[in-house]
């Protein structure tokens, strides 16, 4: 499959301009044909952040003073999903976005940078296992462990089930692990019994 070099460096100038990353759908709106994109992922000039996002490999990864920026522009969001599990150190992935949790009948906040994808949830879920951490003097409203791998299942068409697994036994290793406090927020989630045999598996 061939494309030219003159097209891979216009698709670049396209993701520069939407701050190196683009969905499947908008790359095709912005004129980046399929072959292109396919192109640049198997020349690792794209990495895949889930399916149909594409990230310029150009870009640094992203780190806590982003999250800190996200959280003092979205004060009612809550960091979740691949941040949040970044931050409690139980992935073995380098996000390239700011997962950030809204409530479901919140408008989705528009930020220019740094990157950030929000995702709508339920109101029970929403509310738990919150927790405020401080980060460069800023309170930051992040998901606790418990409750992010439990987000993880509920979310695992979205960011894959490879992540939610692998999250799940990173968190079993730590010692502030608590299965009922799991247990707890996956039946707030409605993911307990697609949760429940992994970890039956790991007891």
């Amino acid at each position: 499959m061939y494309v030219s070099k003159e097209k891979i460096e216009q698709a670049k100038v396209v993701f520069r301009q939407h701050g190196g990353i683009l969905r499947t759908a908008d790359a095709l709106k912005e004129g980046i044909h399929p072959r292109t994109l396919y192109v640049m992922r198997d020349n690792s000039e794209l990495e895949v952040l889930c399916r149909g996002t594409y990230r310029l490999a150009e870009l640094a990864p992203l780190d806590q003073q982003d999250i800190v920026t996200v959280a003092s522009k979205v004060k009612s969001g809550v960091i979740c999903l691949i941040s949040a599990l970044s931050f409690h150190e139980i992935t073995t992935l380098i996000p390239h976005e700011i997962y950030v949790a809204i409530g479901r009948t919140k408008a989705y906040p528009k930020l220019k940078y740094p990157p950030t994808r929000f995702f709508r949830f339920s109101d029970d879920a929403f509310q738990a296992g919150v927790e405020i951490h401080k980060i460069s003097g800023i309170e930051v409203k992040i998901y606790s462990p418990e409750k992010t791998v439990a987000d993880c299942f509920k979310y695992r068409n979205k960011i894959g089930l490879d992540v939610a697994i692998e999250a799940l036994k990173f968190w079993r290793k730590k010692k502030y692990a608590r299965i009922d406090k799991l247990i707890e927020y996956a039946k707030i989630c409605r993911v307990y019994n697609v949760i429940k045999p992994y970890v039956e598996a790991m007891l």
